[in-house]
């Protein structure tokens, strides 16, 4: 059985800014379609790439989700990442070399959760034939926080990955998925599928031992927007509050917002502040200044290049909690 979003509950109610980037994105949809029929009316064109053969073309909206699903997937998989590294989710545009790849998947693999809001209607227009698999499905997800200054808040926090053991449940998704698709390689990905869970209970065993060095009082948490709340509920820490409001970095705190988290890092005695190296670090620069508290870059839309400290989702993970013991032990 393949979980897959119900297309026709896409949301289409969006922030004001929201609606400029839905309005480029229409602009591009449309250049796209014109691009791809100029290209499929010329004679002898090859501009398309092809697949390996017998081997599935599946796309992956982030560089943390396509990791996983490559590390289930292997060499029976053509696999595409759609975001560049480096690009924050939230705020991605795509371009029209991004439908090209979309129209030619066999399965697409989603975070869900409201994650991919912008884009999913270049995903709908682009394939509305290959499964959408929403790999969270299953998730409990939790409530993003109440802000004065989001007028449309997302229903459910969409950063799950941030616990390993949630990404245990990605697995099984996208293990189910590629087996029905691909049945003839059904015994490839389980047995994947296995051993990468058993890396990432090793890895939450990690994390544990390494948290255990910070003081209970010292596991405070302020990050630049609601990012690691599945993080602090598994690992026991506080979040005193955060830059921007809400799970979304589209958003923008008010004055009283700001000064009451300044108020309180004073008040609880906060070291850090966390910030992800997808994020504009401008307010949360300035935050540091008024506190005296450290400004700590951490990943967190996006893994690194494939030379940096954070290529894969498990180093990724080691990368952060060593940055997060690091600074609050």
């Amino acid at each position: 059985m393949i979980f897959t979003f119900n297309r026709a509950n896409i949301i289409t109610s969006v922030r004001d800014k929201g609606k400029r980037g839905v309005l480029g994105l229409c602009l591009v949809l449309c250049g796209a379609a014109l691009l791809l029929s100029g290209c499929n009316q010329a004679p002898g064109d090859t501009t398309q790439p092809s697949a390996e053969e017998g081997k599935l073309r599946v796309v992956a909206t982030t560089t943390i989700l396509a990791d996983v699903v490559n590390q289930i997937g292997g060499d029976s998989i053509q696999l595409d990442t759609l975001l560049p590294v480096g690009v924050d989710p939230h705020s991605f545009q795509p371009s029209p070399q991004d439908l090209s790849r979309l129209a030619q998947a066999d399965v697409i693999f989603v975070n869900g959760a409201r994650l991919e809001e912008f884009i999913l209607p270049l995903i709908e227009n682009a394939n509305p034939n290959a499964p959408l698999v929403e790999v969270s499905e299953g998730i409990t997800f939790l409530a993003p926080p109440a802000s004065e200054s989001d007028d449309e808040p997302l229903e459910v926090d969409p950063h799950v990955w941030t616990d390993p053991n949630l990404v245990s449940v990605w697995t099984q998704n996208i293990e189910r998925a590629l087996s029905d698709i691909d049945p003839e390689n059904a015994t490839i990905y389980q047995d994947n599928a296995e051993k990468y869970r058993q890396e990432l209970t090793n890895l939450d065993g990690w994390i544990q031992e390494q948290i255990a060095l910070i003081s209970p009082e010292q596991r405070r948490l302020v990050t630049d927007h609601e990012v690691l709340s599945y993080f602090a509920e598994h690992y026991g820490f506080e979040q005193t509050g955060t830059i921007l409001p809400g799970v979304s970095t589209v958003t923008e705190p008010t004055a009283q917002e700001l000064a009451a988290l300044i108020d309180a890092i004073g008040a609880q005695g906060v070291k850090a502040v966390f910030v992800g190296t997808t994020v504009n670090p401008t307010l949360a620069m300035q935050v540091v200044s008024d506190t005296g508290t450290r400004l700590i870059s951490i990943y967190t839309g996006s893994l690194s290049e494939a030379d940096g400290p954070a290529s894969t989702y498990l180093d990724y993970m080691r990368y952060n909690v060593n940055a997060i013991v690091e600074a609050l032990k």
